[in-house]
């Protein structure tokens, strides 16, 4: 998958070997350009940037457009960890509230191994997220946040 920041492109490499059901929903979600134009809306330095709520509030998501929540797919720590690059799905409390929200870790996050679905990994562009404006308070809500210019799968993309 490739998202293009305003300051470059981001590689993530897609591990359904892991989450094949979340993967299933980051494909038809970038495919459909439902995350074009989404703020991140929530960046903590040192933690995460966290983005796929199109209201920007934090509370939306791919339910808005009627797609159900999908149950957790968490790895075992000995399979997956929460390390700098990880892309994760956001949730509520409950463990089954994923719909389209995810993060990208800045730096590992051991609290979060076994607890969060992990979908992919930056192999590419990890500066580009670097970038991404950070929040302020304890939340890390962003202020006129920058948004992810477009998502798609690379393996759509027609052959040179």
């Amino acid at each position: 998958m490739i998202l293009e920041l305003k300051d470059g492109a981001v590689t993530i490499e897609l591990l359904p070997e892991l989450a094949p059901r979340h993967v299933e929903r980051i494909k038809t979600l970038a495919r459909a350009g439902f995350y074009d134009n989404t703020p991140f809306h929530r960046v903590i330095e040192g933690f995460m940037a966290q983005g796929g709520d199109p209201t920007g509030t934090g509370t939306g998501g791919a339910r808005d457009a009627g797609y159900e929540n999908l149950p957790a797919e968490f790895s075992p720590p000995a399979k997956a960890r929460f390390v700098r690059g990880t892309c994760g799905m956001a949730r509520t409390a409950d463990p089954n509230s994923a719909s389209s929200q995810f993060f990208i870790m800045f730096a590992p996050a051991p609290s979060l191994d076994g607890q969060y679905t992990i979908w992919g990994r930056v192999v590419d562009g990890m500066e580009a997220v670097d970038k991404i404006k950070r929040g302020t308070g304890g939340n890390g809500i962003v202020q006129g946040p920058d948004r992810l210019v477009k998502a798609r799968i690379a393996a759509d993309a027609p052959a040179a």
